[in-house]
């Protein structure tokens, strides 16, 4: 990463001999940061997940899969996974904890509100981490997140570095904020002449907003959402803010 301030009168046909060194030793730090951060997060499991408590989570994370199986090797509790239609990838994550012996009950989306008045915490993983501590998280997270602030339940959000993004929200940017998979998985083209009289719409993500997560759990502790602001500065210089 180049920190500095840059010349335009600079002469870069210049060498630098040792650059190639400083950027192969960055590189490698950083390989080994992406390849041991799924379990620096697991560890931390035990601070946060307590004996006879009821988890919830969203459809299929593999962090938040290990993150549960490593505290389940010395505490019991119990998980409800939402299957997140209408990929339904819960299914296949019940199935992954039930091996590891986690007691697990898969529930649909319709009984989230439901079932969270049973809840101690939900934990979830996320596809990106944006600039004001909100997440662009699967469809159907903000709908849990909703539900769980209603009834004061905390949402630790497991997430890695490499997912902090520089991008913020806005209401005019929903289209370059979220894509939209094939309706099919939401109606099939077996229904015939009813596609010709509806339009569908299969959203992939969801805004969720900073003040409806209580927690980020990083590979280095747990921050509030308030504090994504200062990794991000840590993270990208100034000059790379806006590309």
């Amino acid at each position: 990463l180049v920190t500095g301030h840059i010349d335009d009168s600079e002469d870069y046909s210049k060498p630098l001999p040792t650059l190639k060194f400083s950027l192969l030793n960055n590189l490698a730090e950083y390989k080994v940061e992406l390849e041991s951060s799924m379990d620096n997060i697991a560890t931390q499991a035990l601070e946060h997940i307590h004996a006879n408590e009821i988890i919830l989570t969203v459809g299929k994370s593999n962090t938040v899969e290990q993150f549960l199986k490593y505290a389940a090797k010395s505490r019991k509790f119990q998980v409800f996974v939402v299957e997140a239609a209408p990929h339904c990838h819960g299914h296949q994550m019940a199935a992954n904890l039930v091996k590891s012996h986690i007691e697990t009950t898969v529930i649909s989306d319709s009984a989230v509100f439901a079932m969270m008045s049973r809840v101690n915490k939900v934990i979830i993983g996320t596809q990106t981490v944006l600039a004001n501590g909100g997440l662009r998280a699967a469809c159907g997270v903000h709908m849990v997140a909703l539900a769980a602030k209603r009834y004061s339940v905390p949402i630790m959000v497991l997430a890695h570095m490499y997912k902090l993004s520089q991008m913020h929200l806005c209401s005019n940017e929903q289209d370059a904020f979220n894509i939209c998979a094939s309706p099919a998985d939401v109606l099939p083209y077996s229904s015939g002449p009813l596609l010709n009289k509806v339009h569908v719409y299969n959203p992939v993500f969801d805004y969720v907003p900073p003040e409806l997560v209580t927690l980020f759990i990083f590979h280095q502790g747990g921050n509030a959402p308030s504090y994504v602001y200062r990794l991000l500065s840590e993270l990208y210089h100034p000059d790379d803010q806006e590309l």
